[in-house]
């Protein structure tokens, strides 16, 4: 795995390049976000089992729109379908700024805004994944895919570390603000986009059928339907993130500042890992099954490693090499699975993999805060890492295509 390649080669594209920072300026607003609304809540109510019904509130529209997202972004043409989608991601959060600026938040009317946001995500993240092969040559995918999970974990890494001092200073809704204007300001790249955006092949039909060829073609590709599961029983088990209230609050004592280092701390490991990827062509790295495995596993011993820490520096350190290997795993997947995915199909490929990408860890979500309302958060975080480790080495020990995978073959 010899780099040949500058890291930012697709930022010399001027329409990615443009596309990628509004992207990125977007993305610290949705970590913020996602700061400041744990945070509100678990002020609000003092009960982790409040934080599992964020997790809840996100995944029920997940569940029932997912597809139905997946099937736009391949039935409508995708700018358009990207502007509708961060508008109304912005008047969602526009209402958790009214609300909560005029004191009548009620973790009700959280959860409720979180329904429609969640809505909203489901045709948005179908249609941004969608669109970044139309905007670089294929033999380059690795990289913008590399840079584009490298912006997603850089803001990871600025938002929640700004949201910690933000709410220290000036409450949550100020956090809310910026969020709308960070939508704004992504909704601006997308219309600088001149490069077309519509679908190569077909139209096609919006009906139940499409849906259906979409979730066939998943289910009966090998390697794509393994990496989603793997993808689902990982981060069910092992997320982390909804409890990080409880750990700043609670084990480290360390204030929402604290908290906004510790949201942040994972996308410094991610952040290492997405530049050392960068560098690489995907011919370039052999055994992507074994690595996809030993990635996951090793989230899972991370995993461990910060539930048990009580040193605030080593809970960063841990959180850290959960990101790291987090990165790798993820970036491996998503560029195996947009090469062998025809474009006519990908919205829905897409689609199909945020039920598993992001059910996965919102149903951990309430699973964790209902374990660590009755053992404890630390205790809670430690089992899920103990569940990453064995749910991966039964799904490579039963899936042989997975685990010998050498990407050599991209053929479904």
């Amino acid at each position: 795995m010899t780099p040949k390649i500058s890291p930012f080669l697709t930022l010399k594209i001027p329409v990615f390049r443009n596309y990628i920072a509004g992207s990125f300026v977007s993305e610290i607003g949705n970590q913020m976000q996602i700061v400041a609304v744990a945070w509100q809540v678990y002020e609000l109510t003092g009960n982790p089992a409040s934080l599992g019904l964020i997790g809840l509130a996100n995944f029920v529209p997940i569940l029932l729109f997912s597809l139905i997202g997946g099937l736009a972004a391949d039935n409508i043409n995708r700018k358009k379908l990207l502007i509708l989608s961060q508008s109304a991601l912005a008047v969602t959060v526009t209402l958790l700024f009214v609300v909560t600026s005029l004191d009548l938040a009620r973790p009700w009317m959280i959860y409720l805004i979180l329904v429609l946001h969640s809505t909203a995500s489901c045709f948005s993240l179908p249609v941004r994944q969608a669109v970044v092969p139309s905007l670089v040559p294929q033999k380059f995918l690795m990289n913008a895919f590399s840079l584009h999970s490298l912006q997603f974990q850089s803001a990871t890494l600025i938002g929640p570390a700004i949201a910690g001092f933000l709410i220290a200073g000036f409450g949550v809704e100020a956090v809310y603000f910026f969020n709308v204007v960070s939508f704004l300001i992504f909704i601006g790249s997308i219309l600088l986009i001149k490069a077309p955006l519509n679908l190569i092949g077909p139209k096609v039909k919006f009906s139940t059928d499409s849906i259906i060829e979409g979730v066939k073609f998943v289910v009966t590709s090998p390697i794509l339907f393994s990496t989603m599961i793997l993808d689902f029983l990982a981060t069910f088990f092992g997320t982390a993130t909804i409890l990080m209230p409880i750990f700043a609050k609670d084990v480290l004592r360390v204030g929402p500042q604290g908290l906004g280092f510790l949201y942040a701390a994972p996308a410094m490991g991610a952040v290492i890992g997405g530049l050392i990827l960068s560098f690489l062509h995907h011919h370039q790295i052999k055994n992507q099954g074994r690595i996809i495995i030993i990635s996951v596993l090793f989230y899972g011993v991370s995993t461990i490693g910060f539930g048990l820490s009580k040193s605030l520096w080593l809970s960063l350190f841990f959180l850290c090499l959960l990101g790291f290997w987090d990165m790798i795993a993820t970036v491996i997947r998503n560029t195996v699975r947009q090469m062998i995915t025809p474009d006519h199909l990908r919205g829905r490929m897409v689609s199909v993999m945020r039920i598993f990408f992001q059910g996965g860890p919102q149903l951990g979500d309430i699973e964790a805060g209902l374990l660590a309302a009755a053992v404890g958060g630390p205790v809670s975080v430690v089992i899920g890492g103990a569940g990453v480790i064995a749910i991966t080495s039964l799904v490579a020990y039963l899936n042989p295509k997975l685990r010998n995978y050498q990407g050599k073959d991209l053929a479904v």
